[in-house]
């Protein structure tokens, strides 16, 4: 059977066509940019979202994400003390200053990746948790676990996002990475806010959070600088206003100063020019879908989960919205059974699609019922062969369109 399109209540277009506004477009000067709102799982803004790119320091993170995994699972303790290489001592740029006669607890280390971005401190814990002991093999290990949650577009070559040959990561999968890290360990990720790191009283020169965000009362609460001459200036940051929050990543920026203005216009942009709407309730019925065979013509459609999406907030265009399924549906017709989808495209954002599910038990039709579609059939065949819903797609309105 083909795909139909049923048509949607009137009352419910209305509705969507008054919530639905385009969103001014946010044109980033950014090389590549990724914003995505993690309440609704909104894909904001994507440029240049997939392409691998020189990731800089924003790609501790995983090397975060890996020692956190330790942590929860015991293989690692925040009070553990860790011996540092020569080959972690060795590394320049930002640093802990540590050396080979230091013992290191993992909530320093941890400290030093988050606030001082330390490149000593991600090869100390990338030698601790490496399966052949080595950072090499660590990076191995990055991008197997990496690849393992969904980040087809990362390689690493070491921990920490020194300029390597081959270490690339997209901005698409650094906003991933962000989003597991803020729901999978709630109780490390307030570590990001943390503005200060004073170790041991010797790296005076760099005890600073250089996130240019944190204190600006905005919300924001994470994640990560990076710059290196390739990747240029960027940053993985979140921000948390009322009920929502955002994740976003930017590469490629000129200067700090461009990173500071950049990443606070992405914040604004994504908070106020899209607000959350409860549009559907559960249970609400939202179209009515053929039914062949059974002891009623027609079976209701409703979302079984209340739809909370986002909307562009200033005036402008409408929503489109329909009601896709495969039918005539074939009773008997199960209440609950998910048996079409709503497709809604507000201008400016992705189409969201809603599972809608049967509002009621459709019993299949007795003899009557049999014989009433037997008729049915030879009358059409008698009569030329009228189309029937089953034998072609068919679109139908949504409704009579509202213009704003």
């Amino acid at each position: 059977m083909a795909r139909a399109f049923a048509p949607l209540m009137l009352g419910l277009a209305i509705g969507l066509a008054a919530l639905a506004q385009p969103a001014r477009a946010f044109d980033t000067q950014a090389r590549a940019a990724y914003v995505y709102d993690v309440t609704t799982r909104t894909v904001l803004l994507a440029k240049n979202a997939d392409t691998p790119l020189p990731p800089a320091s924003m790609s501790k993170l995983m090397t975060l994400y890996i020692a956190f995994e330790a942590l929860r699972d015991g293989r690692l303790r925040l009070d553990e003390k860790l011996p540092v290489s020569s080959h972690a001592m060795s590394y320049g740029g930002s640093t802990m200053f540590l050396d080979t006669t230091d013992r290191v607890t993992v909530e320093d280390l941890l400290q030093g990746i988050i606030v001082l971005s330390g490149n000593d401190a991600c090869a100390v814990i990338a030698e601790a948790l490496s399966p052949d002991g080595t950072e090499a093999g660590f990076a191995v290990y990055m991008t197997q676990r990496a690849q393992a949650l969904g980040m087809t577009n990362s390689t690493f070559a070491n921990s920490n996002g020194w300029p390597a040959a081959g270490h690339r990561m997209s901005m698409r999968d650094l906003g991933l990475l962000a989003t597991r890290l803020i729901e999978d360990f709630p109780n490390f990720y307030p570590m990001f806010s943390q503005k200060t790191f004073n170790f041991d009283g010797r790296a005076a020169s760099n005890n600073t959070n250089r996130n240019p965000l944190l204190g600006l009362g905005i919300g924001a609460d994470g994640l990560k600088t990076g710059h290196t001459e390739e990747a240029g200036y960027g940053l993985v940051g979140s921000a948390r206003q009322g009920d929502r929050r955002v994740v976003f990543v930017l590469s490629g920026l000129g200067s700090t100063a461009a990173r500071a203005q950049e990443s606070e216009a992405v914040v604004n942009w994504a908070f106020r020019q899209f607000t959350q709407k409860t549009l559907l309730k559960a249970g609400e019925t939202i179209s009515k879908a053929e039914v062949f065979m059974g002891q009623v013509p027609t079976v209701t459609l409703t979302p079984q989960e209340d739809l909370n999406t986002l909307v562009p907030t200033l005036a402008g265009a409408e929503i489109k919205a329909e009601v896709v399924y495969t039918g005539p549906l074939t009773a008997p017709v199960k209440k609950g059974d998910r048996v079409a989808e709503l497709i809604l495209t507000p201008e400016g954002l992705p189409e969201t699609r809603v599972p809608l599910v049967a509002g009621e038990t459709v019993a299949k039709g007795g003899f009557m019922t049999t014989m009433a579609t037997a008729l049915d059939h030879l009358l059409t065949e008698i009569g030329g062969g009228k189309p029937d819903a089953s034998d072609a797609e068919t679109t139908e309105p949504a409704s009579e369109e509202a213009a704003s």
